[in-house]
């Protein structure tokens, strides 16, 4: 254990990495834990290979990147070169980065703190939990199988082979458009076929644009609305395979339904249906969740568990601030009028980086 620090932060996202470059600026005493070995680590390991990144800011904020180092460029960048940005960034600054080392507790009261590693302990003042939200989400049909995938490790894999992909939002159409590009550029017929339990598909107009880019060159993309996942099955050759059916039915009569759909092998099959927030994480921390029921949500589901915050992201722990994808895609807020509310929280790397300034500020105001 070393002396104690100003600031303890976990993981080196966007808004980790930011949180660390205002700590340095502020002259604060900090560390940031990283589990992966590089830094942004979460990026590199959930978004397609080639994925451009945008530097997204919603349309209800009209502020610039508060940490402009962090920001991606304007041209639309693969994921790899913006990896890049945030490796060199490191190095020119010597950010203070422990690679390599996972988080696993905190113990103590504010303000000492003891944030304990698999590696080692951290006695600090502050802590910011900026680990991201990359737990998936399940399927929820008998038989799922471990061999369906959640993002694209291996591009190769799929060239030569018809493919389905789950999903109707941002995620699931980057997958869809990588994929057809990768099959594509390899001259391969195979499909990639683009399911989604509902009608109506939800991307951003960025993912949109690429999307529509991949069509328009030549992609073998065939969409599937209103697909739902039925059942995992094994064939006569022990393949695991996936059912989905289209909602459309027709009545045979005494209760007897006809289906129409497809099976895919399930090592075809992505499932991009989301992320849930670490909510097993917060309770083994103590820190105060509230459960959606009824009315009290419009964002996130019933029964999902949701994170209760300050206007400065402060937890009902003094000193422990929670940032990024880990309150994504909405939190509970406590207004300085004491009214609670469920507030929207966009998964983009400028909200990350803009709740690490929010942070950092309101230290610096204590």
């Amino acid at each position: 254990m070393t002396a104690k620090l100003d600031l303890v932060i976990v993981g080196s996202g966007p808004g980790g990495m930011a949180a660390g470059i205002l700590a340095k600026q502020q002259n604060l005493s900090y560390i940031i834990l990283e589990k992966g070995h590089n830094p942004m680590q979460g990026i590199i390991d959930t978004y397609p290979k080639g994925k451009k990144v945008y530097p997204t800011i919603p349309k209800r904020y009209t502020q610039p990147f508060p940490v402009d180092e962090i920001r991606p460029p304007d041209e639309r960048v693969p994921v790899e070169a913006y990896i890049d940005q945030a490796k060199n960034i490191v190095d020119s600054l010597d950010l203070k980065i422990n690679f390599n080392e996972e988080f696993k507790t905190i113990e103590g009261n504010h303000p000492d703190y003891m944030v304990k590693t698999d590696k080692g302990s951290y006695l600090t003042r502050a802590i910011i939990l900026a680990f991201g939200s990359n737990i998936p989400n399940d399927l929820g049909i008998y038989g799922e199988a471990k061999t369906v995938a959640r993002n694209i490790e291996n591009p190769e894999d799929y060239i030569g082979i018809n493919v389905l992909v789950i999903g109707g939002g941002n995620a699931a159409a980057d997958v869809v458009a990588s994929l057809s590009r990768i099959k594509r550029e390899a001259r391969d017929a195979s499909s990639v076929y683009w399911a989604h339990i509902k009608e109506k598909f939800e991307i951003n107009t960025d993912t949109a644009r690429d999307l529509g880019e991949e069509i328009l060159l030549g992609g073998q993309i065939k969409i599937l609305q209103r697909a739902v996942p039925k059942i995992g099955e094994v064939d006569t050759e022990g393949i695991d395979r996936l059912y989905i059916h289209q909602a459309s039915t027709a009545s045979m009569g005494n209760d007897l339904y006809l289906y129409q759909g497809m099976s895919f092998p399930m090592k075809n099959v992505i499932a991009c249906i989301g992320t849930h927030g670490p909510s097993a994480i917060f309770d083994a921390l103590h820190l105060q969740q509230i459960t959606c029921t009824g009315t009290i949500c419009k964002i996130a589901k019933e029964g999902e568990r949701l994170l209760m915050l300050s206007e400065h992201h402060e937890t009902n722990l003094k000193g422990i601030y929670a940032i990024g994808g880990a309150i994504s895609p909405s939190y509970m807020e406590i207004g300085s009028d004491g009214m609670i509310k469920e507030k929207k929280h966009s998964n983009l790397i400028y909200t990350a980086v803009l709740d690490a300034s929010t942070v950092l500020e309101n230290m610096g105001s204590e």
